[in-house]
Protein backbone atom coordinates (compact mmCIF):
# COMPACT_ATOMS: atom_id res chain seq x y z
CA UNK A 1 0.00 0.00 0.00
CA UNK A 2 1.05 3.60 -0.66
CA UNK A 3 0.99 6.41 1.48
CA UNK A 4 0.06 9.79 0.00
CA UNK A 5 0.69 12.67 2.70
CA UNK A 6 -1.08 15.17 1.87
CA UNK A 7 -1.11 19.18 1.46
CA UNK A 8 -4.47 21.20 0.77
CA UNK A 9 -4.40 24.40 -0.33
CA UNK A 10 -6.98 26.76 0.60
CA UNK A 11 -6.34 31.15 0.13
CA UNK A 12 -2.65 30.34 -1.01
CA UNK A 13 -1.94 28.86 2.89
CA UNK A 14 -1.15 25.24 3.63
CA UNK A 15 -4.21 24.22 5.69
CA UNK A 16 -6.09 21.18 7.20
CA UNK A 17 -10.10 21.19 7.03
CA UNK A 18 -12.22 19.19 9.92
CA UNK A 19 -15.20 17.50 8.27
CA UNK A 20 -14.57 19.23 4.60
CA UNK A 21 -15.91 22.65 6.50
CA UNK A 22 -14.00 25.96 5.19
CA UNK A 23 -14.53 27.79 8.79
CA UNK A 24 -12.37 24.92 10.28
CA UNK A 25 -9.64 26.12 7.98
CA UNK A 26 -6.39 25.71 10.09
CA UNK A 27 -2.93 26.53 8.84
CA UNK A 28 -0.75 23.66 8.95
CA UNK A 29 2.73 24.72 7.28
CA UNK A 30 4.57 27.98 6.40
CA UNK A 31 5.75 26.17 2.72
CA UNK A 32 4.17 23.74 0.73
CA UNK A 33 7.56 23.43 -0.96
CA UNK A 34 9.31 22.72 2.25
CA UNK A 35 6.82 20.82 3.41
CA UNK A 36 6.81 18.37 0.16
CA UNK A 37 10.52 18.09 0.23
CA UNK A 38 9.96 16.59 4.35
CA UNK A 39 7.89 13.96 3.00
CA UNK A 40 10.33 13.09 0.41
CA UNK A 41 13.01 13.36 2.68
CA UNK A 42 11.08 10.72 4.89
CA UNK A 43 10.34 8.55 2.08
CA UNK A 44 7.50 9.17 0.37
CA UNK A 45 7.38 8.71 -3.52
CA UNK A 46 4.06 10.21 -4.10
CA UNK A 47 1.82 13.44 -2.25
CA UNK A 48 -1.95 13.88 -2.72
CA UNK A 49 -2.32 18.25 -2.99
CA UNK A 50 -5.57 19.79 -3.72
CA UNK A 51 -6.60 22.58 -4.26
CA UNK A 52 -9.79 24.10 -2.03
CA UNK A 53 -10.37 27.49 -3.81
CA UNK A 54 -10.83 25.16 -7.31
CA UNK A 55 -12.77 22.76 -5.71
CA UNK A 56 -15.25 25.86 -4.89
CA UNK A 57 -15.41 27.69 -7.89
CA UNK A 58 -14.96 24.51 -10.47
CA UNK A 59 -11.31 26.64 -11.70
CA UNK A 60 -8.13 26.11 -11.47
CA UNK A 61 -6.55 28.78 -9.02
CA UNK A 62 -3.49 27.92 -7.08
CA UNK A 63 -1.74 25.62 -10.67
CA UNK A 64 1.44 27.35 -10.06
CA UNK A 65 1.93 25.60 -6.19
CA UNK A 66 0.98 22.01 -7.39
CA UNK A 67 3.66 22.36 -10.59
CA UNK A 68 6.16 23.76 -8.21
CA UNK A 69 6.42 21.22 -5.91
CA UNK A 70 6.09 18.53 -9.34
CA UNK A 71 9.24 20.52 -11.18
CA UNK A 72 11.26 20.72 -7.86
CA UNK A 73 10.75 17.71 -6.16
CA UNK A 74 10.93 14.09 -7.01
CA UNK A 75 7.31 13.06 -5.74
CA UNK A 76 4.92 12.02 -8.11
CA UNK A 77 1.99 14.31 -7.54
CA UNK A 78 -1.63 13.60 -7.26
CA UNK A 79 -3.82 16.47 -7.61
CA UNK A 80 -7.55 17.31 -7.34
CA UNK A 81 -9.86 20.11 -6.54
CA UNK A 82 -11.44 22.08 -9.49
CA UNK A 83 -10.74 20.13 -12.24
CA UNK A 84 -13.99 19.80 -14.83
CA UNK A 85 -12.77 19.39 -18.17
CA UNK A 86 -10.18 17.76 -20.77
CA UNK A 87 -8.52 21.18 -21.16
CA UNK A 88 -7.61 21.11 -17.37
CA UNK A 89 -6.77 17.43 -17.22
CA UNK A 90 -4.03 17.95 -20.31
CA UNK A 91 -3.07 20.98 -18.62
CA UNK A 92 -2.02 19.41 -15.75
CA UNK A 93 -0.92 16.34 -16.43
CA UNK A 94 1.51 18.41 -19.16
CA UNK A 95 2.89 20.14 -16.78
CA UNK A 96 4.21 17.03 -15.09
CA UNK A 97 1.58 16.22 -12.56
CA UNK A 98 1.26 12.39 -12.46
CA UNK A 99 -2.53 11.84 -11.52
CA UNK A 100 -5.74 14.25 -11.62
CA UNK A 101 -8.50 13.66 -9.40
CA UNK A 102 -11.99 14.27 -11.25
CA UNK A 103 -14.47 14.93 -8.52
CA UNK A 104 -17.72 16.74 -8.89
CA UNK A 105 -17.04 16.56 -12.99
CA UNK A 106 -16.92 13.00 -12.47
CA UNK A 107 -20.18 12.57 -10.89
CA UNK A 108 -22.41 15.12 -13.01
CA UNK A 109 -21.04 13.94 -16.57
CA UNK A 110 -19.39 10.48 -16.45
CA UNK A 111 -18.66 10.71 -20.25
CA UNK A 112 -15.75 12.72 -19.06
CA UNK A 113 -14.30 9.70 -16.66
CA UNK A 114 -14.48 7.76 -19.63
CA UNK A 115 -12.76 10.17 -22.45
CA UNK A 116 -10.09 11.00 -19.48
CA UNK A 117 -9.05 7.20 -19.14
CA UNK A 118 -9.26 6.61 -22.70
CA UNK A 119 -6.72 9.45 -23.20
CA UNK A 120 -4.65 9.18 -19.69
CA UNK A 121 -5.73 5.27 -18.88
CA UNK A 122 -3.96 5.20 -14.42
CA UNK A 123 -3.11 8.85 -14.66
CA UNK A 124 -7.19 9.39 -13.80
CA UNK A 125 -8.48 9.11 -10.28
CA UNK A 126 -12.22 9.31 -9.34
CA UNK A 127 -12.84 10.79 -6.13
CA UNK A 128 -15.66 9.94 -3.99
CA UNK A 129 -16.71 12.07 -0.99
CA UNK A 130 -19.40 10.34 1.48
CA UNK A 131 -21.70 11.67 4.10
CA UNK A 132 -23.51 8.85 5.91
CA UNK A 133 -23.16 7.33 3.10
CA UNK A 134 -24.36 9.53 0.21
CA UNK A 135 -21.98 11.52 -2.05
CA UNK A 136 -21.36 15.14 -2.00
CA UNK A 137 -19.83 17.23 -4.20
CA UNK A 138 -18.85 20.79 -4.99
CA UNK A 139 -16.27 20.91 -2.13
CA UNK A 140 -18.65 18.58 0.07
CA UNK A 141 -21.26 21.55 0.05
CA UNK A 142 -23.39 19.66 -2.75
CA UNK A 143 -25.93 16.68 -2.14
CA UNK A 144 -25.52 14.10 -5.29
CA UNK A 145 -28.57 11.79 -3.97
CA UNK A 146 -26.58 8.75 -4.53
CA UNK A 147 -25.10 6.42 -2.47
CA UNK A 148 -20.98 6.07 -2.63
CA UNK A 149 -20.86 2.40 -4.15
CA UNK A 150 -23.49 2.96 -6.61
CA UNK A 151 -21.15 5.87 -7.60
CA UNK A 152 -18.32 3.45 -7.43
CA UNK A 153 -19.89 1.09 -9.82
CA UNK A 154 -20.37 3.71 -12.10
CA UNK A 155 -16.64 4.78 -12.12
CA UNK A 156 -15.86 1.19 -12.84
CA UNK A 157 -18.04 0.97 -15.32
CA UNK A 158 -16.76 4.37 -16.74
CA UNK A 159 -12.61 2.82 -16.57
CA UNK A 160 -11.70 4.16 -13.51
CA UNK A 161 -8.96 2.30 -12.41
CA UNK A 162 -8.34 4.77 -9.21
CA UNK A 163 -10.98 5.88 -6.63
CA UNK A 164 -9.91 7.66 -3.46
CA UNK A 165 -12.98 7.27 -1.08
CA UNK A 166 -13.30 9.76 1.59
CA UNK A 167 -15.84 9.39 4.66
CA UNK A 168 -16.39 13.54 5.01
CA UNK A 169 -17.82 12.47 8.83
CA UNK A 170 -14.51 11.07 9.48
CA UNK A 171 -12.13 13.48 7.50
CA UNK A 172 -9.44 15.73 9.86
CA UNK A 173 -11.42 13.59 13.11
CA UNK A 174 -8.62 11.52 13.84
CA UNK A 175 -11.04 8.60 14.58
CA UNK A 176 -10.09 6.31 12.52
CA UNK A 177 -10.64 5.82 9.25
CA UNK A 178 -14.01 4.04 7.99
CA UNK A 179 -13.08 0.35 7.69
CA UNK A 180 -16.68 -1.21 7.05
CA UNK A 181 -17.29 1.47 4.44
CA UNK A 182 -13.91 0.75 2.82
CA UNK A 183 -14.39 -3.20 2.78
CA UNK A 184 -17.80 -3.29 1.20
CA UNK A 185 -16.13 -1.02 -1.87
CA UNK A 186 -13.43 -3.04 -2.20
CA UNK A 187 -15.48 -5.93 -2.42
CA UNK A 188 -17.91 -4.09 -4.78
CA UNK A 189 -15.48 -2.41 -7.30
CA UNK A 190 -12.17 -4.13 -8.77
CA UNK A 191 -10.96 -0.65 -9.05
CA UNK A 192 -8.06 0.45 -7.15
CA UNK A 193 -8.60 2.33 -3.25
CA UNK A 194 -7.18 4.95 -1.42
CA UNK A 195 -8.20 5.17 1.80
CA UNK A 196 -9.25 9.12 3.20
CA UNK A 197 -10.19 10.80 6.54
CA UNK A 198 -9.82 9.72 9.69
CA UNK A 199 -6.30 7.82 9.75
CA UNK A 200 -4.92 8.34 13.03
CA UNK A 201 -1.76 6.44 13.52
CA UNK A 202 0.00 3.28 12.75
CA UNK A 203 -2.50 0.91 13.90
CA UNK A 204 -4.92 2.18 11.23
CA UNK A 205 -2.40 2.03 8.64
CA UNK A 206 -1.91 -1.50 9.25
CA UNK A 207 -5.59 -2.33 9.37
CA UNK A 208 -5.41 -0.89 5.91
CA UNK A 209 -2.72 -2.29 4.33
CA UNK A 210 -4.59 -5.85 5.63
CA UNK A 211 -7.78 -4.71 3.65
CA UNK A 212 -5.50 -4.49 1.07
CA UNK A 213 -6.29 -0.82 -0.53
CA UNK A 214 -3.77 0.22 -3.36
CA UNK A 215 -2.99 3.74 -0.65
CA UNK A 216 -4.32 5.75 1.68
CA UNK A 217 -4.15 9.51 2.17
CA UNK A 218 -2.43 11.20 5.50
CA UNK A 219 -3.16 14.69 6.43
CA UNK A 220 -3.38 15.56 10.05
CA UNK A 221 -2.05 13.23 11.30
CA UNK A 222 1.12 13.72 10.31
CA UNK A 223 1.64 17.48 11.10
CA UNK A 224 0.14 17.22 14.46
CA UNK A 225 2.17 14.24 15.20
CA UNK A 226 0.03 11.02 15.78
CA UNK A 227 1.23 9.56 12.62
CA UNK A 228 5.10 9.36 11.96
CA UNK A 229 5.50 9.40 7.78
CA UNK A 230 8.61 7.00 8.44
CA UNK A 231 7.32 4.49 10.52
CA UNK A 232 4.16 4.09 8.11
CA UNK A 233 6.26 3.24 4.88
CA UNK A 234 8.09 1.14 7.07
CA UNK A 235 4.87 -0.82 7.39
CA UNK A 236 3.56 -0.73 3.86
CA UNK A 237 6.83 -2.11 3.30
CA UNK A 238 6.61 -4.97 5.95
CA UNK A 239 2.76 -5.75 4.47
CA UNK A 240 3.67 -6.04 1.14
Amino acid sequence: MIILPAIDIYRGECVRLTQGAFHTSERVADSWLETAASFEEAGAKWIHMVDLDGAISGERVNSHIFIEVAKKTGLKVELGGGIRTMEDISYYLEQGISRVVLGSAAIDDPSLVEAAVKKYCGKIAVAIDAMNGMVKTSGWVSESGSHYIEIAKKMEASGAEVIIYTDIAKDGTLNGPSISHLESLKNAVSSKIIASGGIRNSEDIRALCQLGLYGSICGKSIYLGSLDLREALSICKEEM
